[in-house]
């Protein structure tokens, strides 16, 4: 045989001669082959996931999702290892009426000094830890210790409210409130440190917290922990009301409580195996991955239906069970085969987007995808003829409900074919238009909890001192003087002055609010030596070469006008010959880097959209078919997006991966769709009407009940307790609704108007269905071609 030859029938065998899955549907064919073995893989994959189970935790690490995702981070990054930070802080908020009376600020001084005992502090910072030199080369507390007398204590705590620039940050102007700062020690707070960390923190204060003390906490280590509880619970809730839902549904369509169990028995499976071979390659589930076994959930329910619906199907118009089953997955298994790749492409795409939490949920979506695709081809198939031997009967025919549409669509399909095709391509062409404007948006009090105890903290402490957002500025020194020299703390002002005239007097604090202390007469190095190692190195580094400026945001602040302060300070400590000093800060990464994400997002969105519609187009062997699915499927997207655009909501980071998503599982349907067609048309030799009349009576039931399961499934995730997800559930809902309509009623109306333009049937030569070789014909189990 010649080189060309084999050339040749390599290059058919990857165009033509072969099924529209690519070939995958042989899992399926190799279940039918070798049931036994198949069994045994499958339990074997079954004990090895279920062997994860006990090391399933969700990470509550918010830095996780920004990890590696570029410049901003790694100035995070350098900015932590530097100077420490105070992003990982509790801020504890002491209020009490009557502050000033001896005995209650005794007993808040204890507190202060019980929080910097605690096991897992490595420093604090309040009104009683600061010190000042008393001249003598010694130190005595900030405040006073021993005073008994209310006018004297409310004389003390005022003078310094008022003159000392650091205090100004940690008693409110009324004085009835103290901000203590406790500094963790970062090494105690991994795994589950921080949440024993939080746990020891409130029973500290429990013993202090009274009719006369209020005391609460906040800080980014409470907020995650917030998020952490929510993500877990909204975990269980979906998982628990997703399996009723879906399991209900499916009863209510297919009217049998053990076709219901069938269906649902596969999504179990499929979930219990992305779980596990997710927690075997990340150790645990994040705040994004956790979301994917909620999609492996849904996708899972929506293939299991179809593929029972086709089976029941078979076995009504009078085929062996048995041999149903063979047909289903012979006709079935191409089709599944390439929405799984649709759905895996859409995943994959997210990849290409840098930030480990991103890559992360790609990695595990996809995989997710692939396992429920195989747990399709060998568990169901399995479970089906199992269920035959044991008695299985078939129910009557499906609800009502889901066929009620159909008569409709045909009506309108056969009707109004021409005008409803040419509005959908006019609607989708416009809708490109806010697609191309709609701009990155991100909320900061979006990723928090809702109704956060620690967020109304916080909001109440922006209100008296500081805040609970910070704000860094990294000053490059010229001198290498540890204490500073004149040249370089005049540096340090000038940065310090520029921040503040932006975010508010006595919100910053630097190295220059010591200068009160220096005026009367102090050094700088017996201020430096008076706070202490550990807050000096929250100014200055140990050689002297870089400084800190911290300002304290409000914690709601607006995305846009703190990139507008970025840009504004930025331009003003240029002008003012400051060069090289670099603005950073969680809100600094989280606005910044969710921007650069979205923006690379919205992208992978347009690569996942194109290389789809170009996978259907190969797939099928027919530039027509992939024009066909792509006005259905483009229009929920577009439409989506619209919305968000003329609401003014934006681009979000899980609204993107929403509709990534949403796109990918919605084409399955379409999919579904023009492969019944197609197989209408070429094996059962129907014309062009009938043949989409026909599909739409076999499987248009099918596809209003997947549709269903899906928003059904999902809905569940508007009602999560993260602002983030429940918008995410939404909008997979809203794309997924477009979608039904467009699979129903725009296509079928493309089809019917395209006429002529579809009448070619692409040149794939491989036979579905009854007509595909039976796995017993050994001639025939490579799947001969049409001559």
């Amino acid at each position: 045989m010649s080189v060309g030859s084999v050339f040749n029938r390599l290059w058919a065998r990857f165009t033509y001669d072969r099924s529209i899955g690519f070939g995958l549907e042989y899992i399926g064919l190799t279940t039918l082959r070798f049931p036994r073995a198949v069994a045994l893989a499958v339990l074997a994959l079954s004990i090895l996931c279920l062997t994860q189970m006990p090391r399933l935790a969700v990470d509550g690490d918010l830095m996780r999702i920004y990890a590696h995702s570029g410049h901003h981070y790694d100035a995070y990054e350098h900015l932590s290892e530097t100077f420490g930070t105070f992003e990982n802080d509790i801020y504890v908020l002491v209020s009490s009426p009557r502050l000033t009376e001896p005995e209650t600020l005794e007993r808040v001084r204890e507190l202060a000094f019980d929080l910097e005992l605690n096991d897992y502090a490595v420093g604090s910072m309040s009104p009683f830890t600061l010190r000042k030199p008393d001249g003598f080369g010694n130190s005595v507390p900030a405040v006073p210790e021993g005073m008994d007398d209310f006018a004297e204590v409310a004389q003390a705590l005022s003078d310094l409210q008022q003159n000392d620039p650091m205090m100004r940050n940690l008693i409110t102007p009324d004085l009835t409130g103290m901000v203590l700062i406790m500094f963790p020690n970062q090494a105690m707070t991994k795994g589950d440190g921080t949440r024993d960390m939080i746990a020891k923190v409130r029973e500290t204060i429990a013993f202090y917290a009274d009719d006369n003390i209020s005391i609460e906490l906040t800080g980014p280590p409470i907020w995650t922990s917030e998020m952490l509880v929510a993500a877990v619970n909204d975990q269980i809730k979906f998982t628990g009301w997703g399996f009723a839902l879906g399991a209900l549904i499916a009863l209510l369509a297919l009217r049998s409580l053990p076709a219901a169990l069938l269906v649902t028995a596969t999504p179990f499976l499929a979930v219990m195996w992305s779980m596990g071979i997710i927690i075997l390659c990340f150790g645990s589930f994040s705040f994004l991955t956790i979301i994917v076994t909620t999609l492996v959930l849904v996708i899972s329910f929506a293939e299991s239906m179809f593929f029972v619906f086709n089976w029941l199907a078979y076995w009504r118009d009078g085929m062996e069970p048995n041999k149903a089953v063979d047909a289903t997955v012979k006709l079935v298994g191409p089709a599944a085969a390439l929405t799984m790749l649709t759905t895996f492409v859409s995943f994959a795409s997210l990849a290409l987007t840098p930030g480990q939490g991103v890559r992360e949920f790609a990695i595990a979506g996809a995989i997710g995808t692939f396992l429920l695709f195989v747990c399709l081809m060998t568990f169901l198939p399995l479970m089906l003829k199992a269920a035959i031997r044991l008695g299985f009967k078939p129910p009557a025919r499906s609800s009502l409900v889901l066929t009620a549409p159909l008569p409709l669509a045909w009506f309108i399909a056969s009707r109004f074919g021409r005008p409803l095709a040419i509005a959908a391509i006019v609607v989708t062409l416009l809708l490109l238009i806010p697609y191309g404007l709609i701009q990155p948006r991100f909320s900061f009090e979006d990723m928090l909890a809702k109704q956060s105890n620690a967020l109304t903290t916080a909001e109440q402490i922006d209100e008296g001192v500081g805040g609970v957002a910070p704000l860094y500025i990294r000053v490059p020194l010229s001198g290498t003087d540890p204490n500073v020299d004149d040249a370089d703390f005049a540096t340090i002002q000038r940065v310090h002055a520029i921040l503040e005239s932006h975010i508010g007097e006595n919100k910053v604090i630097s190295a220059a609010n010591l200068s009160n202390y220096t005026e009367t007469g102090f050094s700088r190095e017996e201020v430096f030596d008076s706070v202490g190692p550990f807050l000096r190195k929250r100014f200055i580094t140990e050689d002297g070469s870089q400084a800190l400026v911290t300002g304290f945001m409000p914690t709601i602040i607006d995305s846009d006008t703190l990139k507008q302060l970025v840009v504004d300070v930025t331009a003003e400590m240029q002008a003012a010959g400051i060069v090289g000093a670099e603005i950073g800060g969680l809100r600094i990464l989280t606005t910044f880097a969710t921007d650069q994400i979205v923006s690379g997002l919205q992208l992978d969105l347009t690569l996942s959209v194109l290389v789809n519609l170009a996978l259907i187009g190969f797939a099928f062997q027919s530039f027509r078919v992939a024009l066909a699915s792509a006005i259905p499927n483009l229009f929920p997207v577009l439409g989506t997006e619209a919305w968000l655009y003329f609401t003014g909501q934006g681009l979000q980071l899980t609204t993107v991966i929403a509709l990534t998503i949403a796109f990918g599982i919605a084409v399955d349907d379409t999919v579904h769709f023009l492969s019944h067609y197609l197989h209408a048309r070429r094996e059962e030799k129907m014309d062009h009407m009938t043949a989409i009349k026909h599909t739409l009576e076999r499987i248009g039931g099918a596809i209003v009940a997947t549709t269903i399961i899906l928003c059904a499934g999902m809905i569940i995730v508007v009602f999560s307790d993260l602002p983030q997800v429940a918008l995410f559930g939404m909008l997979f809902v809203a794309t997924l609704g477009f979608a039904v309509i467009g699979d129903l009623f725009i296509l079928p109306a493309l089809l019917v108007a395209g006429g002529r333009f579809f009448q070619p049937l692409g040149r794939i030569r491989v036979h579905t269905a009854n007509h595909a070789p039976t796995p017993d014909d050994p001639a025939d189990a490579g799947g001969a071609a049409l001559p």
